[in-house]
């Protein structure tokens, strides 16, 4: 894609904002509508050396011609900001992402399937102990060991959290890999792998696509009278 994507974008999000039903858009509140400025080419020239991978096109020119983060998606896109000289995302769970790894390619497969249902017949039951403190040291220790498998490192190497959807759910922009450029919906808080976010046809939703459909359900309601 190219920048014309982003043409009259931040004026449309500024004025879905200030319309008369902006506070009724979910997120609308956290994030303010505020949309922050855009980066520089220098500026992005800098994060792209530190981070040592070049940003998918749609993302990166999503940077230069709308802004570094704010307004959009959930609770809002993560904003990038340098801080004492080094660039990071920001949000709740932006963490997450190892911006050392970023030019690794994201894994094309998660844990193996039987593992995964192995460890979930082998969770505790609460009903199943006497003593509630014998449920609690079994559960923790369960959640160690799936923490191992769906938390691993490299289950997210290669890509950044972009949104919180609220309830520790966030999404993922895939920044290097045969997925590049995609957006990956994270709800292993509720035991549930990492997965794409797909068009009505199946076709994976790059970021282009993800931050404009927000854009045009979001000026339905928030233009339309209270």
């Amino acid at each position: 894609m190219t920048d014309q994507w982003w043409v009259g974008v931040r004026q449309r999000v500024e004025a879905a904002g200030a319309g008369p039903s902006g506070s009724m858009v979910f997120g609308g509140l956290g994030h303010g509508w505020i949309v922050e400025d855009p980066l520089t080419h220098g500026e992005l020239a800098e994060l792209e050396a530190q981070t040592g991978v070049r940003l998918p096109e749609e993302y990166r020119t999503f940077l230069l011609d709308v802004g570094a983060g704010g307004a959009g998606p959930a609770y809002g896109l993560f904003p990038v900001r340098r801080v004492q000289g080094r660039w990071r995302w920001e949000g709740d769970g932006a963490d997450l992402a190892d911006l050392s790894r970023l030019a690794e390619p994201f894994p094309d497969h998660g844990p193996d399937p039987k593992l995964l249902d192995d460890l979930l017949a082998q969770r505790p039951e609460e009903e199943d102990f006497d003593d509630i403190e014998d449920f609690d040291d079994a559960i923790e220790a369960w959640d160690e060991l799936w923490e191992v498998v769906m938390f691993a490192p490299e289950r997210t190497a290669g890509a950044i959290v972009i949104s919180h959807l609220g309830c520790a759910q966030r999404e993922w922009l895939i920044i290097s890999g045969s997925h590049r450029g995609t957006i990956w919906s994270d709800c292993r808080v509720d035991d549930v792998d990492l997965a794409p976010l797909l068009d009505e046809d199946g076709t994976p939703v790059t970021f282009a696509r993800w931050y404009t459909d927000w854009l045009e359900k979001a000026e339905r309601t928030a233009l339309s009278a209270p």
